[in-house]
């Protein structure tokens, strides 16, 4: 047998010409010190560890603590969860089963008509799937032209795949078996399921959630503690999804084939404004409040929202008075330093809190105070504003990531106080076993607005984003749980329009440079949807804020 040449995870080696990754990895495994592999990068493409190995190849061997590696363990968890339930449930019951969304660290499961499912139900279950992990059973990927996978799909009564694929611009279409179970998903899958040792399966709400180690802790199992506002939000979100007619792509896309999205934009449009109005009302009927904080990830919307909600005061009879948060920082000389030795800007620390909450209480006792102006080019604080008096009809309007954060405001008393969290908060899935990712809906929003008001490629804007989510994880999401209202700024059709101008900016991206696999996946991602015209958004829509021609911003 011929041998051949390859580089593995930067060592030069032999190895027999076919072998596959999947015994490569086995090969390398002791000399590398590594747990199971899950996936691959051959010459900067994933690869699924069941391919041939390639002559003169570069194979990086990806795990559970890389992104993909972690993504795909969820993939393949996925599917031995279906193979359990093919099992457990009657039959006819077996596509009613929706993975809904990410919640803190479990993904949220439910059968599609909100039946609530046991606790020895789930029982079952998890010990089906265990048994299939000791079995470390085989997952089969076979390749079939559209057509096949169509029939294949509508004769085993699952429409939501034939549909969605009915629209892919691929002739091709890969399904993957575990045992009699085939299903479509949207990304590569393990080798075989004994790589997915750890998980448990938990009872909650109408469902249950499935639990995975962190990315960052992959022998422990976290505690799940989900944030039930999220939650309440997150099911509202997908419940009026299901009632429109759009929890899905594949559906979606035929509303815009039936010339039915201008009436879809409208009513979801017409749904955030009464959000936004509910919220405006809550605020007006607390007589006390005087400073409203709105705090959020990246590309949610936050500024829009700000515009919005307050025209919505206004309507109240308040009088909405914005404070930029940018203003309170420290000098630049006095800012903490992240593990880069950078500026770390984003930390609660860069913000001079306690001249933040003395200002504050003065404007709140009916002070006179003059507000500071951050000079971003000097990097002091300058004193050129008019002075500033609170009148009773006023109300304080702060954006910024920390504003659920209690330091920004531990002077206020809470009375005065009224919180807003604001996310995208996509419930729209691939199919029911495909969900989409909220932070997927983030990144595609900013990679547009990156590239329109910052001259940022979208690989600039891949290479900050996982800074930009440490940023997130450290400072946002701890304290979401303290808003006093949630606002989920996703819309339905906000991918179909931005597609339009991020897939141009994702082809730029080289093939030989580290952001390259994420800009592939994203693409194949905006491949399942058709495009809609954005001269269809409303000049008001949060989407504006990405896309621009907007009468809120522009």
């Amino acid at each position: 047998m011929e041998m051949i040449s390859v580089t593995v995870q930067g060592m030069k080696m032999t190895c027999n010409e076919g072998m596959s990754l999947y015994d490569l990895e086995k090969e390398v495994k002791a000399k590398i010190g590594r747990e199971d592999a899950i996936v691959a990068k051959v010459n900067g493409l994933v690869k699924e560890l069941f391919h041939e190995v390639e002559p003169d190849s570069n194979v990086e061997f990806c795990y559970y603590d890389s992104d993909l590696g972690k993504d795909t363990y969820e993939r393949g968890l996925t599917m031995v969860m279906l193979r359990a339930l093919y099992k457990e449930l009657p039959r006819k019951d077996f596509q009613k089963i929706t993975v809904e969304y990410c919640i803190d660290t479990g993904y949220y499961c439910t059968l599609n008509d909100r039946t609530p499912m046991d606790d020895e139900l789930i029982e079952r279950i998890e010990r089906r799937m265990h048994e299939y992990v000791e079995d470390d059973r085989r997952f089969i990927k076979e390749t079939m032209s559209v057509d096949r996978a169509i029939a294949l799909f509508n004769e085993r009564k699952m429409f939501d795949k034939s549909n969605l694929i009915r629209y892919r611009t691929s002739s091709r279409v890969n399904v993957y078996w575990l045992g009699k179970v085939a299903d479509y998903f949207y990304g590569p899958m393990p080798y075989s399921t004994g790589v997915l040792k750890l998980f448990r399966l938990e009872k909650f709400d109408d469902g249950f959630v499935f639990i995975i180690p962190k990315k960052d802790a992959m022998d422990v199992l976290p505690e799940f503690n989900p944030s039930m506002k999220l939650h309440r939000t997150l099911k509202e979100t997908a419940d009026w999804g299901v009632r429109i007619g759009s929890e899905n792509v594949g559906k979606l896309n035929d509303i815009i084939v039936n010339n039915g999205m201008r009436e879809m934009i409208l009513v979801q449009e017409a749904f955030h404004e009464k959000r936004i109005g509910d919220i405006a009302e809550e605020i007006a009927s607390r007589e006390n409040v005087k400073v409203v904080t709105i705090a959020g990830p990246s590309s949610s919307g936050k500024t829009t929202f700000s515009y919005r909600l307050s025209a919505q005061l206004k309507t109240l009879g308040l009088r909405p008075h914005p404070i930029g948060l940018d203003d309170y920082f420290v000098n630049r000389v006095d800012t903490p330093l992240d593990e880069d030795g950078k500026c770390d800007y984003e930390c609660i620390d860069a913000i001079d809190t306690k001249l933040f909450n003395e200002d504050l209480t003065k404007l709140l006792n009916g002070e006179e105070v003059q507000l500071p102006t951050y000079n971003f080019i000097t990097g002091e604080r300058e004193y050129n504003k008019p002075i500033m008096k609170l009148e009773e009809d006023e109300i304080l309007v702060i954006e910024g990531i920390h504003g659920l954060n209690d330091k920004l405001t531990e002077k206020i008393e809470d009375k005065y106080k009224f919180k807003i969290y604001i996310s995208a908060l996509t419930a729209l899935n691939v199919d029911y076993h495909n969900r989409i990712s909220t932070t997927d809906g983030r990144l595609i929003r900013r990679i547009a607005r990156d590239a329109r008001t910052r001259g940022h490629s979208a690989q600039k804007t891949l290479e900050m984003w996982a800074s930009v989510r440490r940023g997130e994880n450290n400072n946002i999401f701890p304290f979401q749980e303290k808003a006093d209202a949630v606002f989920n700024s996703s819309l339905v059709y906000e991918t179909p329009v931005l597609k339009t101008f991020v897939e141009p900016l994702l082809h730029r991206v080289p093939r030989d440079c580290p952001e390259y696999v994420e800009a592939r996946r994203l693409l194949k991602f905006l491949d399942y949807f058709l495009a809609i015209n954005p001269q269809e958004v409303p000049l008001n829509s949060i989407v504006r804020e990405f896309i621009g021609g907007g009468v809120i911003l522009d």
